[in-house]
């Protein structure tokens, strides 16, 4: 665990009265759980997977679990909240991150010649998309123009185009916890985190709550060219989730999640300190319209949760005038909001970062071992 954090300064304000969903690590293996009331009941024996526990509900209660005790004196490690449920994130959501993959395109990932670019970019554009509607009208004479100036980029498309970028993130089973380490590509010199409300969506696509997640980004890869998104974005222990997922009642609702406003802080081994916010209530998409546009023309059987995006993307320079931010060995990277929690992950490389061992046939075999693949019930089909 990061310096002195403990469980109780990352959960959120109200956790006592939440009813939320994660994964702890027994020793046994990991199980899914319910937090009701701020107590801890292991569901293991009713729905092995998280992704299974999630399309059983509202039918089962908490307390038909096994009690573990209170959430904020547990022993048992926090995971990753999700497991089988596929990982998907969407991108350029917000006017200034849309300007950000610009400049990242135009400098071809170099972080030196990002400062000139931005301020060109930003005379020129920055009021326009940022009050524009995407897919309308006014998006596509926008558009029309920016092509005439020679201002046009695949990324301003699906800024303020009719589709959203929807891109899948990370592996089934691949994403870490709270307090886990999180990696960059050791060969990386320009990235940073991206703080992000991540919604988590059933098989029938509704979205049952929400948590966080840390996008991790690496702009020089991505800049180079956009085909290289996969290795900018899916390297081992480059996404977190966490700490738990807060399921929609009638006190939190999807209401929550557009008017929630996400706090970053990075603390670098040198006493550098960054911090910065992302206010969903200026996302350019509303977050039913992505999951919306997730599902499009797919099936996601055992649900999905979705990286909404970040208004967030750290210009200030930390080494070199000029360069911007990067990440090094040793940040600790915390992001929060009052009514979910906190996700603190400290930042090594991908290269040292814990291997990824425990996949889908390590799962199965774990769960037939402990005779919990008898709680399946199978979906009857048409």
């Amino acid at each position: 665990m990061p310096g002195d954090t403990a469980l109780l300064d990352c959960l959120p304000h109200d956790w006592r009265t939440g009813l939320f969903l994660g994964r702890i690590q027994t020793n046994a293996g990991p199980s899914p759980i319910l937090v009701s009331q701020g107590v801890v009941y292991d569901m293991s024996a009713i729905a092995p997977t998280s992704a299974q526990l999630v399309e059983k509900l509202p039918f089962v209660a908490a307390t038909d679990g096994e009690k573990i005790g209170d959430l904020d004196a547990i022993e048992a490690a926090l995971l990753s909240p999700v497991d089988l449920q596929c990982v998907k994130a969407c991108g350029v959501t917000f006017a200034l991150s849309a300007l950000e993959r610009v400049i990242e395109e135009r400098a071809r990932g170099d972080a030196g010649a990002a400062a000139e670019i931005r301020g060109r970019l930003e005379e020129r554009v920055g009021g326009s998309i940022r009050a524009v509607v995407p897919g309308t009208e006014e998006a596509a004479a926008l558009k029309a123009a920016l092509i005439e100036d020679g201002l046009w980029s695949q990324y301003l498309e699906v800024a303020i185009g009719p589709d959203a970028e929807v891109f899948t993130k990370a592996p089934v089973l691949a994403t870490v916890g709270p307090m886990a380490e999180i990696g960059i590509r050791s060969d990386s010199t320009w990235n940073n985190p991206e703080p992000e409300v991540v919604l988590l969506v059933n098989a029938d696509g509704q979205a049952v709550g929400a948590t966080l997640g840390n996008d991790v980004n690496l702009r020089d890869f991505e800049g180079r060219s956009a085909l290289l998104l996969g290795k900018a974005k899916d390297n081992n222990a480059s996404c977190s989730l966490g700490p738990l997922v807060r399921l929609f009642d009638g006190d939190f609702t999807i209401d929550d999640v557009r008017n929630a406003e996400v706090g970053l802080t990075i603390e670098g081994p040198e006493g550098y300190m960054l911090e910065g916010t992302s206010r969903m209530d200026q996302i350019s998409r509303d977050p039913l319209e992505l999951v919306r546009q997730t599902l499009s023309e797919h099936q996601y059987p055992d649900g999905f949760a979705l990286f909404l995006g970040t208004l967030f993307a750290p210009v200030q320079d930390r080494d070199e005038e000029g360069r911007g931010f990067t990440h090094k060995v040793g940040d600790i990277v915390a992001i929060s909001t009052p009514r979910l929690g906190k996700l603190i992950n400290p930042v090594v490389t991908s290269k040292d970062a814990a291997p990824w061992t425990f996949g889908l046939t390590a799962l199965m075999t774990n769960l037939a071992g402990r005779g919990l693949l008898s709680a399946v019930d199978q979906k009857e089909t048409a």
